[in-house]
């Protein structure tokens, strides 16, 4: 499985990551997989499905998960000044607290399936980080899990 790594420094407002990257991959969700079932075998929670705010925003409080299970969207990822993703059913964003994110457009029947790790609640930021939310973001814990691959996963490999 290919995983794509983008390391967003912070754009006007959007604190971002610099310490750790966003991953992106396709997840084959045949055979009846569901982003459902991976994110709870691996320990993630707080799973809930949705589409993705028309708003640009970002947490302090829970690195993100999100997996596309249907239809297609374009997601500007890393603030104003980011990066467009293209994503369609069985794509993959693990997104690191800080990280910016806004849905630019998405066709009728998109939807993702989000998810944080254990113990972890996304607040939902939308004005500049100040100083003791900059903390949170750097005190967050690691997950000991990637989302869909387990302990084996992209996460492990490139957040540790």
């Amino acid at each position: 499985m290919g995983v794509g790594r983008t390391v967003f420094e912070p754009s006007h407002w959007v604190p971002n990551n610099q310490r750790l990257p966003v991953l992106h991959y396709k997840v084959d969700l045949s055979d009846g997989k569901s982003f459902e079932a991976l994110f709870v075998k691996d320990g993630w929670s707080g799973i809930w499905t949705d589409g993705v705010f028309d708003f640009q925003h970002y947490h302090t409080g829970a690195h993100e998960v999100l997996g596309v299970r249907s239809g297609s969207a374009t997601l500007l990822i890393g603030g104003p000044d980011g990066r467009k993703f293209m994503v369609a059913k069985g794509g993959c964003l693990i997104l690191p607290a800080g990280t910016g994110h806004k849905n630019l457009g998405s066709s009728s029947k998109f939807e993702v399936v989000g998810a944080y790790p254990p113990g972890q609640h996304a607040d939902i930021q939308r004005s500049a980080a100040n100083n003791e939310m900059l903390s949170a973001i750097k005190a967050l814990p690691l997950p000991q899990t990637d989302p869909v691959l387990g302990a084996a996963g992209a996460l492990v490999k490139e957040w540790f």
